[in-house]
């Protein structure tokens, strides 16, 4: 009988690419790990790795195992969700990861709500970056997570994780002055402004790179910040233009002009496939979607 923990030790190697960065994802040693792989490979028997250098490859057989393995995971979490479906009331922790505007707007008002209305529910929360959201999921250092895509930059979160929608927003210009032009004319008439972008790797970064270069101008970028409130300030300051989700334009100082944009941004809440119809995940679902709707109301 193939052992899930080593199953799951697999995979990981799958999506990481090599030993060390699994057994640092996962608090394991390096000997410990490909202890288990080579158990695994025992247990199979026949080779499921290829090494070069440090790195790993999957061979076919092992392909084939970790395809499987990824419906053999999701049952068991559908089994732990029916489990604890089958107790009366809501109980246990959640740990929550989500990115800097959802914490804000999103994630405190529904951990206030939790903490008044499930008291048997304890849920903790990590500031993350949607990009690193599929490995802290899939490695069991977060239960669920807020993640973003935007139209131009979408999603590649890879197997073993389930979206659910949360919220669409749109994308705007903010200026210190309001344009002559509309829809992404606008953007291109700032083709020799500087420009407030967000650090290299973020999606936010490359949404920015990749709608003006759609208009035919790499941005000139005086400065990379990734707090949208700061961005604002920079841009009421005259220190530029910048484009800003809607999440991000909450608090809009005097001076900046918002132009919509034909450019979306969705958030979605991210689970380990067959993990949803958790009680307790589905408790903070509904928080996280009733702070939508409050949001919603306020506008």
């Amino acid at each position: 009988m193939l052992d899930p923990r080593k199953l799951r030790l697999l995979r990981e190697l799958a999506h990481r690419g090599t030993i060390a960065a699994v057994a640092e994802a996962l608090s394991y040693t390096p000997s410990a790990v490909s202890q288990q792989i080579a158990a695994l490979e025992r247990e199979a028997g026949r080779p499921l790795l290829t090494r070069t250098g440090r790195r790993v490859a999957l061979t076919p057989a092992g392909a084939v195992l970790v395809e499987h393995t990824e419906v053999v995971l999701a049952n068991l979490e559908r089994a732990e969700a029916a489990l604890a479906a089958s107790e009366t009331g809501v109980s246990g922790s959640v740990r929550l990861g989500a990115f800097p505007t959802a914490l804000r707007t999103l994630v405190l008002p529904a951990m206030l709500e939790i903490g008044r209305a499930e008291q048997h529910l304890e849920l903790t929360v990590t500031e993350v970056d949607p990009a690193d959201v599929p490995d802290l999921l899939r490695g069991g250092q977060l239960d669920i997570a807020l993640v973003h895509e935007y139209d131009n930059v979408p999603s590649t979160l890879g197997p073993g994780i389930e979206l659910e929608p949360l919220l669409d927003e749109v994308v705007y210009l903010a200026s210190s002055a309001a344009p002559e032009a509309t829809d992404l004319a606008v953007v291109r008439s700032h083709a020799g402004s500087r420009w407030i972008v967000g650090n290299p790797g973020t999606l936010c970064h490359t949404m920015t790179l990749r709608t003006c270069q759609s208009q035919g101008f790499e941005p000139r970028v005086a400065h990379r910040v990734d707090d949208f409130a700061t961005v604002l300030r920079l841009v009421a300051a005259g220190a530029g233009v910048a484009l800003v989700p809607q999440l991000g334009a909450t608090d809009v100082p005097a001076g900046v002009v918002l132009t919509a944009l034909p450019i979306g941004r969705r958030t979605r809440i991210a689970y380990r496939n067959g993990s949803r119809s958790q009680p307790a995940f589905s408790a903070v679902s509904e928080e996280l979607h009733r702070a939508v709707r409050h949001l919603h109301g306020m506008r």
